[in-house]
C-alpha cells in the first residue's frame, strides 16, 4: 500500500519494521510500514509493505510472515524509491529506533542506495523522559496509557498507526513539561565484530597456552585470524565441537592463533606474538584435533539460597513523592537529594510526567522551567521545610502528604546499595538518564563483562558504541536517545567465566560529570521496575561507574556505584583489560 496526498509539511515519519531476527547484518526485512506526520498529529503519506528477503521468515510465531505469504512480494530495492520519498528530509520515529533504523540502513547498503535519514527520534527514550506512572514503556503499555487502540501486534502497519498516535500525545506532554525531544543524529557506527562467532559454553577449563610438544587440550581458547579454506563459522562449529573454546579476539587467555598467512600483520596475530602465543595454519590446528587431550571440567558453582524479600514500602512522611531539585550548587543539591530521600521522596533530574514538587534552592527561581512548574499547579519547597520534615517528631511541619504507591514503584537504591535479583530475573535493561534541560553533552553509556581477575577475557566483552553488542546477545546498548542511554542484559545467556558486568559512563572531550549533573538509573524486567537510584556526587571525573551485576553463588546481585574517574574512557577500558590500539 503507498498512499500520497497533496503535498504536506510534515516533519515526521513514523516507521516500524518486522524482521526475520535480531541482528541486522545476518537477518533481514520482511515488511515496513511508513507513515508521515505533520507537529499536529496529521497523517500525510503513507507506505505498507511485504519484503520478499529470499531467505528463512525466522520467528514466524511471533510475526505470521511464511515464506507463503511473503512469495511475490518485492524484493527491498524494488520497494525502495517509495521509502526513501518518505524518509527523505524527516525526522524518523521508531519504538526502539536504533534497531529499526539499522535494519533499514543495511538493506539500503544492500540495495546499493543511499538511505537519506539524518536523524532519528526513538519514543522509547521519549517516554523514559517523560516518566509516565507506568509499569514498563512496551508499545502495548503505552497505547493503553493514551486508549489507543492496538488491532494486530507485530504488524507493520498497525504498530506504525498506534506509535504514531503515540508520539503525537508524547510530544504533546513534553511541550507542555518544556523538555526537549531525544532527536539523534544518524552518524553510523558500525559494529567492529559484524561477522563474530556466536561465543558457545565451553565445559572445559582452559589449560593455558598451546605447548606443541604436548599439543591440544580440550578448553583451550582459540582465536582466528583472516582468510580460512573451510567457512569460518563452520571451521569454528569444528572446533568446538572438539572441545576447544573458539573466541573473536586475542587476549591474554588466548592459548592460540589461528592464521595460514605467515606474512599477516593483522592485529590478532601482532596481538597474539606480543603475548607470546602459538601462530599455527589451518591445516595445522585441524591435525592437533585428532590427537586432543581431555580437558579438566569447569567446578560447578556452589548454589546460595537466595530468598529476596518482597519490596519494602517507601515509608517517610513524603513517600513515594518525585522531587526536582532547581537551583543551588553542585554540592548543596547533592546534599538536598540525599535527604529527600531519607523522607522517602524519589528524587527527579528532569521536570517529568511524575514529579509532584519543587524544592527550589538559590537561583532556582530563576530556572526557565519555573513557569512550568506554577502551571501545573507543582507543590514549591525550600531547603527549610526539607530540614523540618527530617525532624520526624514534628511531621505536621512537613508541607506533603504520603502519596499512594506508584505503578513504578522499586526500591530506590543509595550509592553502594545493593539488591539480589530473582531467579526468574534474566532479562531486564539498564537506563540512564540526565539533565534534559541542560546543554547536549557526549556522553556515552558502556558494558564491560569481567573475569574473575576483574578483566574482559576479550575485546568483545567491552560494549560501546562501535561494538554495541556481544556476539551471543547477552549484553547490548539500547536507548537511543540524547540524554538517555541504556544497556540490555541478558544473564541467562552470559558466559560461564564471567563474573562481573559493570555498566559506566564517559563524557567525551574536556566536559565532566559535573557539567552533566545528576544521572537517574532505571532498572527494568520486562514487565516491572526493578530498582532506581540517582547518582550526583561526581564533579570533576569524566567516567563514572553506574552499576555492576555480579554472581553470587548461582544466582546474580545488583549494586548501585556511583564511582568517578578523571581520566576517560580509553583509560577505564585498559584497567579492565582491554587492548587499546594507538
Amino acid at each position: 500500500m503507498f498512499r500520497t496526498p497533496a503535498a504536506s509539511a510534515d516533519r515526521w515519519v513514523v516507521v516500524d519494521v518486522e524482521t526475520s531476527g535480531l541482528k541486522a547484518h545476518r537477518d533481514r526485512v520482511l515488511s515496513v510500514a511508513a507513515i508521515t506526520l505533520d507537529d499536529d498529529g496529521r497523517v500525510g503519506q503513507e507506505l505498507s509493505t511485504l519484503i520478499d528477503p529470499g531467505c528463512d521468515p525466522g520467528p514466524v510465531h511471533i510475526h505470521g510472515l511464511t515464506r507463503e505469504r511473503l512469495r511475490g512480494a518485492p524484493r527491498f530495492d524494488e520497494a525502495a524509491p517509495h521509502l526513501m520519498t518518505l524518509l527523505a528530509g524527516r525526522t524518523m520515529v521508531a519504538h526502539n529506533a536504533s534497531f529499526d533504523h539499522g535494519f533499514l540502513h543495511r538493506e539500503h547498503l544492500r540495495a546499493k542506495v543511499t538511505m537519506p535519514t539524518e536523524h532519528r527520534l526513538c519514543t522509547l527514550a521519549l517516554s523514559r523522559r517523560l516518566q509516565p506512572d507506568l509499569e514498563n514503556h512496551t508499545l502495548s503499555t503505552l497505547a493503553r496509557r493514551w486508549k489507543i487502540r492496538q488491532s494486530r501486534a507485530h504488524d507493520a502497519y498497525d504498530d506504525a498507526r498506534v506509535l504514531a498516535q503515540i508520539f503525537t500525545h508524547s510530544a504533546r506532554l513534553a511541550r507542555s513539561l518544556d523538555l526537549p525531544l531525544p532527536v539523534v543524529a544518524c552518524t553510523e557506527r558500525i559494529s567492529v565484530y559484524p561477522d563474530s562467532i556466536p561465543r558457545t559454553p565451553c565445559p572445559w577449563r582452559n589449560p593455558g597456552p598451546l605447548d606443541p610438544t604436548v599439543g591440544l587440550v580440550q578448553g583451550m581458547r582459540v582465536v582466528i585470524s583472516g582468510d580460512t579454506r573451510v567457512p569460518r563459522l563452520r571451521l569454528a562449529e569444528q572446533l568446538t565441537a572438539a572441545g576447544l573454546d573458539v573466541m573473536n579476539s586475542v587476549s591474554r587467555y588466548t592459548s592460540v592463533v589461528v592464521c595460514s598467512d605467515p606474512s599477516s600483520d593483522s592485529v590478532k596475530v601482532r596481538r597474539a606474538r606480543e603475548h607470546g602465543l602459538q601462530v599455527v595454519s589451518e591445516q595445522r590446528i585441524l591435525n592437533l584435533v585428532r590427537t586432543i587431550r581431555p580437558g579438566a571440567p569447569k567446578a560447578e558453582r556452589t548454589p546460595v539460597v537466595v530468598v529476596p524479600a518482597k519490596p519494602t514500602p517507601v515509608v517517610g512522611p513524603w513517600a513515594n513523592r518525585r522531587v526536582l531539585v532547581m537551583g543551588g550548587t553542585h554540592g548543596e543539591a547533592v546534599v538536598m537529594r540525599s535527604r529527600l530521600v531519607q523522607l522517602g521522596a524519589r528524587p527527579a533530574v528532569n521536570l517529568h510526567a511524575s514529579v509532584s514538587a519543587v524544592l527550589i534552592l538559590d537561583g532556582g527561581d530563576g530556572d526557565p522551567r519555573m513557569p512550568r512548574v506554577v502551571e501545573r499547579g507543582l507543590t514549591v519547597l525550600a531547603a527549610d521545610d526539607v530540614d523540618r520534615a527530617l525532624n520526624l517528631d514534628v511531621p505536621a511541619a512537613a508541607p506533603l502528604t504520603p502519596r499512594k504507591a506508584e505503578t513504578t514503584d522499586a526500591p530506590q537504591l543509595s550509592r553502594g546499595a545493593v539488591i539480589d535479583l530473582e531467579a526468574s530475573t534474566t532479562a531486564f535493561t539498564i537506563d540512564a538518564s540526565w539533565n534534559a534541560s541542560g546543554p547536549t553533552l557526549p556522553v556515552d553509556v558502556v558494558a564491560f563483562l569481567l573475569t574473575r581477575d576483574e578483566v574482559v577475557s576479550e575485546d568483545e566483552d567491552f560494549v560501546f558504541y562501535n561494538a554495541p553488542a556481544t556476539s551471543d546477545g547477552a549484553v547490548a546498548l539500547t536507548v537511543d536517545g540524547d540524554r538517555e542511554q541504556g544497556v540490555r542484559l541478558d544473564l541467562a545467556l552470559v558466559p560461564d567465566d564471567i563474573e562481573r558486568i559493570v555498566v559506566a559512563a564517559a563524557v567525551d572531550g574536556e566536559n565532566t560529570f559535573g557539567d552533566v549533573g545528576a544521572v537517574s538509573l532505571s532498572v527494568a524486567g520486562p514487565e516491572r521496575s526493578i530498582a532506581t537510584a540517582v547518582l550526583d556526587a561526581a564533579t570533576t571525573e569524566r567516567t563514572l561507574l553506574l552499576t555492576e551485576v555480579y554472581r553470587r553463588g548461582t544466582g546474580w546481585r545488583l549494586r548501585a556505584i556511583g564511582q568517578g574517574y578523571d581520566d576517560g574512557l580509553g583509560a577505564l577500558a585498559v584497567r579492565y583489560g582491554v587492548e587499546v590500539d594507538d
